[in-house]
């Protein structure tokens, strides 16, 4: 597998990753991961985040995850600004609408939402999008905005899929299609995405594929096994690994601008 892969999403500020970060590098690098985008889910993680790509020579968001929707204030707009100057940052997010555990009350999160997508147009920049159990909401929100992005870790169903490929978005897969439990749904709908609005992604240390070999004693998901979710993809389509790793590597190129 001499391919370069490009982890589309990690969660590299999560407490699971403290004083870990070079190992973690080191072991994705050994498996061709050439790079990461490092993902911000409210202001002090998006600092985190920036603060380790810099270091790391890595790539960031910046922006309030619909869970902390509710923690937002009105300088959500100027505080995101401000990290988004730094080259490292090139995406507005982890925002969106999450209906399945409605950590924060589903109005702020529509307005929240909706505020950062104007910032994304007014600074022209991608956004990286979270929706669980809300493609209602989330669909009419976006048809009012002009922007381009990824819907991360994506879960939904045919209908959801077929409204996010028509607004132009790419679709963000996880080790969530390597589970032969709750991802068949999932594994079903792959061969309808094209492989050109593809981008990979381990959402780490979170969803861990199940079909790693031997099976790690550890539950964490890391960076270094985002082969076994390209390899899951390329077997639902019938195409080859180096296919997969190279196309969303190049999507990831033409989504973010970046010559990664």
């Amino acid at each position: 597998m001499s391919e370069r892969l490009i982890d589309a999403g990690v969660n590299l500020t999560n407490h699971q990753f403290d004083s870990q970060h070079e190992a973690i590098i080191a072991r994705a690098t050994a498996q061709n991961i050439s790079q990461m985008l490092l993902i911000g889910c409210d202001l002090e993680s998006s600092q985190q985040a920036l603060r380790l790509a810099k270091k790391y020579n890595l790539l960031a968001t910046a922006g309030i995850h619909p869970h902390d929707a509710k923690s937002a204030d009105d300088q959500l707009e100027q505080q995101i600004s401000l990290l988004a100057k730094h080259s490292e940052v090139v995406a507005i997010g982890e925002c969106g609408l999450d209906y399945n555990r409605d950590f924060s009350p589903r109005d702020i999160q529509r307005n929240i939402f909706s505020r950062q997508l104007k910032l994304a147009e007014q600074l022209d920049l991608p956004v990286y999008l979270h929706e669980r159990d809300a493609s209602e909401d989330m669909l009419s929100i976006l048809q009012s905005h002009k922007v381009r992005g990824v819907l991360h870790c994506f879960t939904g169903d045919e209908d959801a899929l077929k409204h996010y490929l028509a607004l132009g978005l790419y679709i963000g897969i996880t080790g969530w299609v390597c589970d032969e439990r709750r991802g068949e749904a999932l594994q079903q709908l792959i061969p309808s995405i094209p492989l050109e609005r593809l981008l990979i992604e381990t959402d780490a240390p979170f969803l861990i594929p199940r079909t790693i070999t031997p099976k790690p004693k550890s539950r964490r998901n890391e960076p270094c096994y985002l082969p076994y979710v390209c390899q899951t993809i390329a077997d639902l389509k019938g195409l080859e690994f180096a296919t997969v790793a190279k196309q969303t590597t190049l999507n990831f190129q033409q989504l973010f601008s970046h010559k990664a």
